[in-house]
Formats: structure tokens, C-alpha cells, sequence
């Protein structure tokens, strides 16, 4: 079962959708006891880098998060927004971030004929072999809306990269966290691929 965590800054119905066509079970809480009990997480995300911290941080959520994730080791995904919340801090904000993978969010940064938010598909190239990631279809492609990218301090923590105007890392993976910069849960077989994949793990 994988639990999809709601602090109230999420794509909450589009994501719990898409498991339920890949025929995954999956459930949405809020509910801190619920989250303990989780067996596999996933934190979604849309909006700004603060507010989202500050919900965690109020909501009850935080150190259940922090106790699944650095004790227990259960296998979580951030996806967009949520995959930034993994990083230690975003140029959007001040808040401290998740700190739970030895990366940071950088604004993308502005460039003649390169519009921001980047949104829209985009390919991506694969890093290295990872389960999160194993038999994507070909030419793999995911869809994309953000004005901020993470990047990783350590090469082998990124999974696929992608560019617009630079390169950043579009999927991240490292022991038991994972991120998705992309939309998954709008990336129809791509992201289909992607999340089943985690449901596996």
C-alpha cells in the first residue's frame, strides 16, 4: 500500500488516479497515525517551497516523516514540488528543506527565448540504471511545470537528467529516497512506468 501524503499542497486525486490504472493500492491521508504506519510514501507537491515546509513542519507531520524516512528506511518518492522538499533549502525560499538527500533547489535561470516556468514535455537522459527508472519506454518523456530545479551534490544520485536553457536532475534517487521533478502523474506511459516501478520497490 502506498500512502500518499496530504499536507494540503498536492495533486492529490490526478496521482492516487494513476495508481489506481496501474492497479497499485494507494491511499491519501493527512492523519499522522496513518502515516506511521505507512509501507511506502509518496510526497507530492505544487506551489511554493516555503509554504509548503511551513505545512509539514505545523501540521504534526514532520518528525513521523523524518522517523519513516532516516529510521525505518521506507522507500519515499517526492514528485515535483515534493521532490524539492527532499533537498536541503530552494533559492525560492527560506526555509530549510527535508535535508534528506545532499542536493539543493536552484532557480532556473533566465535566458533570451527561454520561457520560465518550464512547462510542457521534455526528454530525458538516463544517468545510470536504477530500478525507479528500468525498462522506460523508448525515448522517454515526462511533463514538466517549474521554475526551480534540484541538483545533486553526488553524480550517483541522479537518475535522469534533462535541460532547459541547463541540465538538471529530473529524477533522483539515494538508499531508500527518490525524486521526480516531472509530473508523473501526467506523463501517461512514461510516468505509468515510473510509478509502477516504485510501487515494486
Amino acid at each position: 500500500m502506498i500512502t500518499i501524503v496530504d499536507y494540503g499542497m498536492g495533486n492529490l486525486d490526478a496521482v492516487l488516479n494513476m495508481f489506481k490504472r496501474i492497479g497499485s493500492p494507494a491511499r491519501v491521508t493527512g492523519d499522522p497515525a496513518e502515516v506511521a504506519r505507512a509501507e511506502k510514501i509518496l510526497l507530492p507537491g505544487v506551489g511554493s517551497f516555503d509554504a509548503a515546509m511551513k505545512r509539514i513542519n505545523t501540521s504534526g507531520l514532520r518528525g513521523v516523516l523524518d522517523h519513516k524516512v532516516r529510521v525505518q528506511r521506507v522507500p519515499i518518492l517526492g514528485i515535483c514540488l515534493g521532490m524539492q522538499l527532499l533537498t536541503r533549502g530552494s533559492e525560492e525560499g527560506q526555509e530549510p528543506g527535508l535535508g534528506w538527500i545532499a542536493a539543493d533547489t536552484r532557480r532556473l535561470p533566465p535566458m533570451p527565448g527561454l520561457k520560465i516556468p518550464h512547462m510542457g514535455w521534455n526528454l530525458v537522459i538516463p544517468s545510470r540504471s536504477h530500478a525507479l527508472v528500468e525498462d522506460l519506454p523508448p525515448e522517454p518523456r515526462f511533463y514538466f511545470v517549474h521554475s526551480f530545479c534540484v541538483h545533486v551534490d553526488d553524480p550517483m544520485d541522479s537518475l535522469l537528467r534533462a535541460r532547459h536553457g541547463i541540465e538538471f536532475d529530473a529524477a533522483i534517487a539515494h538508499d531508500n529516497i527518490y525524486g521526480a521533478q516531472f509530473h508523473a502523474e501526467k506523463s501517461h506511459r512514461f510516468g505509468m512506468k515510473l510509478l509502477g516501478n516504485f510501487a515494486r520497490i
